[in-house]
């Protein structure tokens, strides 16, 4: 029997692909929340608190390898530091996690907080895999989604995207998650460069909406 792969965030954006791709490889897949699910075809539902670290032993007992996907807008570098402590008490032989292009050069607090919780994963003792991704297609809908509910739209000078589809980055993970650790690997980003303008006016086109426009200026080394 295939070794069995602990998945936290299973159930979101990324995980949604990831889990039956490693299905399709063979290996029982355990999924870590905080308010569990329901299992069957070889997907077991498990419970754990990763904010505060709470269940994470039995959660880990018997799991080789961990694939971190949860994430939030705060939090991430504790939950983070509790997994990878917590996996290495286990005996995990192979901790693979997902982070953001730029964590290494972007001075935002949840960009930080990225890079973090990565050099919770490098100090743990376990032996690790990082891949930084772009935003995927549904976070940037949700970013202008939000832009418009307005009657004008703020439109941040300077910022450019780099979408990626989520089942791509999913893909690339379960390849990482199946091989042996390798360290920080090549960022994973979509093949073309967007102005957020040029996103939302695309996005305006196809929703129908109209909305006025507010240059925004981004100061200081976060704009740079």
């Amino acid at each position: 029997m295939n070794p069995q792969i602990l998945v936290t965030g299973g159930t979101g954006t990324i995980g949604r692909h990831v889990v039956p791709l490693l299905r399709a490889a063979g290996h029982p897949v355990r999924v870590l929340s905080r308010r569990g699910g329901r299992s069957g075809d070889g997907v077991t539902h498990v419970t754990a608190d990763l904010l505060t670290g709470a269940d994470l032993g039995p959660a880990l007992r018997g799991v080789s390898t961990v694939l971190h996907l949860a994430g939030g807008a705060k939090g991430d570098d504790r939950a983070t530091a509790h997994l990878a402590r917590a996996a290495h008490r286990a005996g995990v032989a192979h901790l693979v996690q997902i982070s953001v292009t730029g964590a290494d050069r972007v001075p935002l607090a949840w960009i930080r907080s990225k890079l973090d919780a990565e050099r919770a994963v490098t100090d743990s003792g376990v032996p690790w895999t990082v891949l930084r991704a772009a935003q995927v297609h549904d976070l940037v809908l949700t970013m202008l989604t939000a832009m418009t509910r307005l009657p004008v739209a703020p439109v941040p000078g300077g910022l450019r995207l780099e979408p990626v589809d989520a089942a791509e980055v999913a893909a690339r993970l379960a390849e990482l998650t199946l091989g042996a650790p390798a360290g920080l690997v090549p960022d994973l980003a979509g093949p073309d460069t967007h102005g957020i303008g040029e996103l939302l006016t695309g996005y305006l086109a196809a929703t129908g909406k109209r909305r006025a426009r507010l240059p925004v200026r981004i100061p200081g080394r976060v704009g740079r």
